[in-house]
């Protein structure tokens, strides 16, 4: 059993690591263009082996995806880092390039991979992929809606006071400031959010949840790794157990929600198959608004990439 993570900056390397601790496979390719970072970080994930007592190996290899052969599900991290001031959109150029090369080789070595995407912009990253590889959408999906319940189940937490493992959550739509949380399918021990705060600082969540990322840029200097390394992983743990879990993932749309030919975070179930099914929520008409909105913004963005090709 081999997952690869292509990219070993602070994302990729942290969802490695994760990785490893959580034993989802024997073998853990990082993979990076910068020589000896791949190999660095990978030597000092496995030297926490006896520490923490597993047995997952990490192999770090500088452009080599022939040592990638084989591998089951590949995590796309490559690109630049957002910067204060730089929105997602503003990295379409650079990061489009380097997606597309990436895909293209890893195709070619695991041509049977369920590939995830964490290059930002995410939902045109994604887009790229599935474009780049020819696979079904079942096989090629964007981390977001991890990420982004993650956020919004933590301010919750904090808010209620509360454990965060007992808060479930539902977001659809872009990665970003047009992402749609949906309040009505956020529960905290299966009791209904909306009994539980009221609805301006439910409102205040929300919002700062759509901006989170944009927060911890301006803190860092730089995006945020921990999450999104965990949330990616947990991605690639659904799919290696066959767990069947229920995640909002970025997905191409075919007629769900009434879009058509777009990328958008929406609630899946992730096991072996990648996308086993796409799950249709009932919306009223206000979320619908919102994810009509949050589809146009992505569709622009899709187009201008289309347009630079």
């Amino acid at each position: 059993m081999k997952v690869t993570v292509v990219g070993a900056g602070n994302v990729g390397a942290t969802c490695a690591d994760v990785l490893a601790h959580r034993e989802i496979a024997n073998e853990i390719v990082l993979l990076d263009i910068k020589e000896g970072v791949a190999e660095g970080k990978a030597l000092d994930i496995w030297q926490t082996a006896p520490i923490n007592l597993y047995d997952s190996r990490t192999v770090g290899v500088t452009s080599d995806y022939a040592k990638t052969a084989g591998s089951e599900v590949v995590v796309i991290t490559s690109g630049l880092p957002r910067k204060p001031g730089m929105s997602r959109d503003d990295l379409i150029a650079t990061n489009a390039g380097i997606v597309k090369s990436v895909t293209e080789e890893v195709v070619k070595h695991s041509p049977d991979a369920i590939i995830i995407i964490v290059s930002n912009p995410l939902d045109v990253m994604t887009y790229v992929a599935h474009v780049t590889s020819g696979k079904s959408r079942n096989h090629v999906i964007g981390m977001a809606g991890i990420l982004d319940t993650a956020r919004y189940r933590a301010f919750l937490a904090e808010a209620l006071n509360v454990s965060p493992k007992d808060i479930q959550a539902l977001l659809m739509g872009g990665h970003g400031d047009t992402m749609v949380p949906l309040p009505r399918y956020t529960t905290v021990g299966g009791i209904p959010v909306t009994q539980l705060i009221d609805s301006d600082k439910l409102e205040a969540i929300v919002q700062r949840t759509k901006t989170g990322g944009g927060e911890l840029v301006k803190l860092m200097g730089t995006s945020a790794w921990y999450a999104p390394g965990a949330a990616a992983a947990q991605m690639v743990e659904a799919i290696v157990r066959d767990q069947k879990r229920v995640f909002p993932v970025c997905v191409k749309l075919e007629g769900e929600y009434g879009i058509d030919d777009c990328y958008l975070g929406a609630p899946v179930v992730l096991g072996r198959g990648g996308v086993e099914r796409l799950i249709e929520v009932d919306l009223d008409e206000d979320e619908k608004q919102l994810l009509a909105t949050s589809r146009k913004h992505v569709r622009e963005v899709m187009e201008a990439y289309d347009k630079m090709n």
